[in-house]
């Protein structure tokens, strides 16, 4: 049953959340400092325990990568509620001159997620202070390998959604932040919110030779460049504008020296979908228009299509909760409907594909920057607003006070 919040359940959060912003501030320039990769990240989890430490929560960190499991137990049992922040880099060399920019090489945090990981620090302490009004738990999901590894996945399977003292995980909730939109909104809607993104690698394989004699040899380089100007007439051609696909070339390899004709040419990208249907049905498209094309050219290609994350889809009715909540904390000027699905991917996908749940976005474009200008998200000149901290680390505990208020009905 969807509960309308009542105004006095947040009274305070924001005006603590600002208070409390300094420390998030610090904590993320901390972590964006020292970016790290993947799903080994030892410098950013020894940064979040001590961060969580003197709240009372239960502290628990992975097994197989560097995650933390934090659980605030409310005043009384009942189902738990989960808030997730993912923790790691991006393989980038950061461009910004910011005075606390990445002091490591090929890492940065251009994604944002050292700002996740502070904003949930931030409401981790302004609900252990709120204990009291919480009908279960809170489950915080600090995660590493969002980037490449499916986390999200591995800390499932090690059982982040059973952690909550024999309580069932009922909700979850998460939060990313964009610099495509005014500092301190909120973007959300139901359904189809990321898209699934798959990879795509072919092989064209032909016969080389020497630069001067291409009849004698068979080019892989103007098929590949055929093959990649067939799949977007593909896409176009075949997929519905209204359940859409993009697929993205983004890397063609060939060849050693401007006088050989090369034996293979490969060519590697992604497509994002939003349905089953049409993933299927790109899937079908790459294969079919790749081998026939090499083959019209009497060549063969190898086609080889890596499953990545599922869509995120948000559930209608933790979609209009939240957005019942943050409306009562931030007013109605700053919540706003989502028109459009966001095609990247997210592995949060996962965690709501077994829960009920939404992610949101939260705008941080520096003040003073057009949306034209602003760089977005894995730019290396990204930059974000930090005085949005204070307003996700608030609609993070809105979100859990909402779920999980005392007396609430169900």
């Amino acid at each position: 049953m969807r509960v309308a919040p009542v105004a006095d359940a947040f009274e305070g959060l924001l005006a603590e959340a600002q208070a409390a912003l300094p420390g998030m501030v610090a904590l993320r320039r901390r972590i964006h400092r020292s970016p790290e990769l993947g799903s080994h990240l030892p410098r950013t989890q020894q940064a979040v325990l001590e961060a969580l430490d003197g709240l009372g929560l239960d502290l628990a960190t992975g097994s197989h990568l560097s995650s933390v499991t934090a659980t605030l137990e409310g005043a009384r049992s009942g189902p738990a509620i989960l808030l997730r922040a993912d923790m790691d880099a991006l393989p980038l060399d950061e461009q910004t001159g910011l005075d606390f920019a990445s002091r490591l090489p090929g890492a940065m945090h251009a994604c944002g997620h050292d700002a996740h990981t502070a904003m949930l620090v931030g409401a981790a302490r302004l609900l252990a202070a709120r204990r009291s009004r919480l009908a279960g738990p809170v489950v915080f999901m600090f995660q590493p390998a969002e980037e490449s590894g499916g986390g999200a996945l591995h800390m499932i399977d090690e059982g982040v959604l059973e952690t909550a003292g024999g309580s069932a995980v009922a909700a979850a909730f998460a939060l990313h932040i964009t610099t495509r939109f005014d500092s301190g909104t909120v973007h959300l809607r139901p359904g189809p919110t990321f898209a699934s993104s798959d990879g795509i690698h072919v092989t064209v394989r032909g016969r080389g030779g020497h630069a001067s004699a291409p009849h004698r040899a068979l080019d892989p380089v103007p098929v590949a460049c055929e093959i990649v100007q067939a799949l977007q007439s593909m896409v176009t051609r075949t997929v519905d504008v209204f359940d859409p696909a993009v697929l993205t070339v983004a890397s063609i390899h060939a060849g050693t020296a401007a006088n050989v004709i090369p034996e293979t040419a490969e060519i590697r990208g992604t497509f994002r979908t939003l349905s089953p249907a049409v993933r299927q049905l790109v899937r079908d498209g790459i294969t079919r228009v790749a081998r026939h094309v090499a083959a019209a050219h009497g060549m063969h290609a190898d086609v080889r299509l890596t499953e990545g994350y599922p869509p995120v889809v948000n559930d209608a009715v933790s979609t209009a909760a939240l957005r019942d909540a943050a409306t009562a904390l931030l007013g109605p000027d700053r919540v706003h409907d989502l028109d459009a699905p966001f095609m990247g991917a997210e592995d949060f996908s996962y965690v709501l594909q077994r829960v009920s749940g939404v992610m949101a976005f939260l705008g941080a474009r520096p003040p003073g920057v057009a949306p034209s200008e602003a760089p977005d998200l894995h730019s290396d000149r990204v930059v974000f607003d930090e005085d949005a901290l204070a307003t996700g680390a608030a609609l993070h505990a809105a979100a859990a006070l909402q779920a999980l208020r005392t007396g609430a009905p169900r």
